[in-house]
């Protein structure tokens, strides 16, 4: 395959429709117990007993509510049907609201904290099924969701806090992940609230949603980036940094998915002043950029990770192709095009579906980490397919 910028989105077509979504409708299907899987390791070996987690379940839901929104292939509306009844019976806590953390096989809680990351996810969700299916049911749970999440907006410093136990109530083990830091806040969890609350912009004509879109753009441009034009990783509760870490990945995500924020917002002002600050943002995070075409994946302290992780290289791909449309400059698209062109050779499995979790520095594929998991997921690279689809 032999990518250009004028075959990009054919190429994206191809990638979605043959490799990805396939592989999640023919091979991660629970017809047992519901749902979908929880687990296909790195060397393709499917565990039907693994846990089932909420940002997996969460994000397959958006990604067959989009990819039907756009392709109107049935079999992608049957798979977002069936991930939102999962996750309506089984993820959302009833007693408490939220959706719990994780599951076992057979649907049930096995870890309810309310981590906030997954409560932006499920309204990613919910907000896309609305825009496939029109069902008011999804945006009912859409709005329900928003309502949540600003409920534990913090009033006094502003932004979002990481987790809360089953009840909302206050919790030691904050982390997202054992690999992040345990403070109060991200910019992970921030970016993820951010992206569904502009999704619902699309579909909901609120005050509210318009007041707290605005405030978290403010977060982000007066709290979260830095001078340098990368972002901070953790805070707490004050916004004072706890981190000097770099997140290539995340800037790169950063700088596209705040500009459709101020684009979907509808404010002139706003908008003008975020373009500049996402070109600064893309800008950083090209210095994550290899001479192949790839992306690093992040630099904490003296260590630098060179790891080409498959959900960097599909924001890459996103993100420079978004820093050409605002700037017009062409070396932004030979980036995105580049990128791309890495994928295509390294990351997509064309024999067994979907991509390798990553590959390593001296180029071999990286087997050790799933191929389907709680954090791999038909998210970062079906949306870059998408993305490429409809918008380049």
């Amino acid at each position: 395959m032999n990518i250009t910028a004028e075959n990009q989105a054919a190429a994206a077509r191809e990638i979605l429709t043959k490799n990805i979504l396939p592989f999640w409708i023919n091979k991660m299907t629970d017809n047992e117990n519901g749902g979908f899987y929880g687990q296909i390791d790195g060397n393709d070996h499917l565990h039907p007993t693994a846990n089932k987690g909420a940002v997996l379940n969460a994000r397959i839901l958006w990604t067959f509510s989009a990819a039907y929104r756009l392709l109107k292939d049935p079999q992608y509306l049957a798979a977002a049907q069936r991930a939102f009844d999962y996750i309506v019976e089984y993820f959302a806590d009833k007693k408490y609201g939220g959706v719990y953390w994780e599951l076992d096989y057979k649907g049930i809680p096995v870890n309810d904290k309310k981590q906030m990351y997954a409560q932006g996810f499920a309204l990613y969700g919910f907000s896309e099924f609305y825009r496939a299916t029109q069902k008011t049911e999804a945006l009912e749970w859409a709005k329900k969701f928003f309502y949540l999440i600003q409920n534990q907006r913090d009033k006094k410093t502003d932004g979002y806090l990481e987790a809360y136990t089953r009840e909302w109530q206050e919790i030691a083990d904050m982390r997202l992940s054992e690999k992040d830091e345990n403070e109060k806040k991200t910019m992970n969890t921030h970016l993820h609230i951010l992206e569904p609350y502009t999704n619902l912009c699309r579909i909901w004509d609120s005050p509210d949603l318009k007041e707290a879109q605005q405030q978290l753009i403010h977060v982000f441009a007066n709290k979260i980036l830095t001078p340098s034009g990368h972002l901070g990783l953790f805070f707490d509760e004050n916004w004072v940094s706890k981190s000097d870490g770099l997140s290539y990945g995340h800037d790169i995500e950063a700088s596209w998915l705040l500009l459709e924020a101020a684009e979907v917002l509808g404010r002139s002002d706003v908008l003008a002043a975020v373009k500049p600050l996402s070109l600064k943002i893309a800008d950083a995070a090209a210095e994550g950029l290899q001479p192949d075409g790839s992306m690093i994946y992040e630099t904490l302290g003296t260590h630098t990770d060179r790891d080409r992780h498959w959900w960097v290289q599909a924001e890459t791909v996103v993100g420079f192709n978004y820093a050409h449309k605002t700037s017009g400059n062409k070396a932004y698209q030979n980036k995105a095009v580049q990128a791309l062109q890495y994928i295509a050779n390294h990351l997509v499995d064309w024999d067994n579906g979907e991509w390798h979790w990553s590959c390593y520095p001296n180029g071999s594929i990286n087997r050790n980490d799933d191929k389907a998991g709680l954090w791999k997921c038909p998210y970062h690279n079906s949306r870059m397919c998408l993305e490429l689809i409809e918008n380049f």
